[in-house]
């Protein structure tokens, strides 16, 4: 029998939980955690916050951590190792357990995409904060969208005032600013805000532009690693890892590959500035000119990664 949605869900959280016992952080994130919100029905995979220092440990417990008989494995050649080095710089290691009644897939990040604080201070029992997952979640695909805005009405119905970041419906974000105007500080992280409180006709063309810069930004940070996993993805295929080989013996190949390969911070070599530049410029081929001058200064969400 195939796996049920709750038998994957408890697998995934005995697996955070066994983690923090051995002293490990971790947390879920991305759509399982839209999910434990109530924002979401139901996804296939989890991905999975883990600090990189944590690396070496959580390894350890991945090669004992069985479903239903079986063992994970590295996903993929273009998997990087789940090694400290490579997830401080933004890599995400991908593992499967890959059986007929058991196929389950997990992600592990070391630092949160866009994120713009450290999200091992901000937990909510087995998963990552409502701010990191809403941040995680501007991705470019139109479909997360909808997730972000429902975080963000949660966040600001528990009086969380970072709320008013995350919300991309131009009705409800009119709604929520009759009610009680977005602070100041918030004001100056994201311009269009002034569009919501003033109630500015112009908002719905200030979102579009906002999200779709969000897009660009995305796109532009996949190009930049795509192009980085090249030659380690070469490296991996040429060692011909026979089906089956323990996960201890696929990640020492694994690593040889990256040492050799693999740039550890694709996007701080590439340079930060240079990424947005290139985002805005893709973005205004698409908006209105005027619409340029409300969109966020989003450095600050990629200084963790490029720390």
């Amino acid at each position: 029998m195939p796996l049920s949605y709750a038998e994957l869900e408890e697998f995934y959280e005995g697996l955070v939980a066994r983690a923090r016992r051995r002293g490990i952080a971790c947390a879920i994130t991305s759509g399982l955690a839209c999910v434990a919100f109530g924002v979401a029905e139901a996804t296939k995979g989890c991905d999975l916050l883990c600090a990189p220092d944590g690396a070496g440990a959580f390894l350890g417990l991945l090669e004992e951590a069985s479903l239903r008989g079986h063992l994970p494995g590295y996903r993929g050649q273009l998997t990087p190792p789940l090694d400290a080095r490579w997830l401080r710089g933004g890599w995400t290691s991908h593992f499967v357990w890959d059986a007929a009644d058991a196929q389950a897939y997990l992600d592990i990040f070391g630092v949160a995409p866009r994120g713009s604080s450290p999200w091992e201070v901000e937990l909510q029992g087995c998963y990552a904060g409502l701010h990191t997952v809403a941040e995680m979640k501007r991705t470019n695909r139109g479909k997360d969208w909808p997730f972000v805005t429902a975080l963000g009405a949660q966040m600001l119905e528990a009086q969380d005032a970072r709320g008013w970041l995350h919300i991309y419906d131009e009705d409800l974000l009119r709604t929520f600013g009759r009610a009680s105007p977005a602070p100041a500080e918030l004001l100056k992280r994201r311009p269009v805000l002034e569009l919501a409180v003033a109630n500015d006709p112009r908002l719905g063309a200030g979102l579009h532009a906002e999200v779709q810069f969000w897009h660009e930004l995305d796109r532009a940070r996949l190009r930049i690693y795509e192009k980085a996993v090249r030659p380690y993805m070469i490296a991996v295929k040429k060692s011909r890892v026979p089906a089956g080989t323990a996960l201890a013996t696929q990640h020492e190949i694994r690593v040889r590959c990256a040492e050799n390969h693999l740039p550890t911070n694709p996007l701080h070599a590439y340079g930060i500035e240079r990424m947005i530049a290139e985002a805005r410029e893709a973005l205004g081929a698409m908006v209105q000119p005027s619409t340029l001058a409300w969109l966020p200064d989003v450095r600050e969400q990629f200084r963790i990664v490029t720390a």
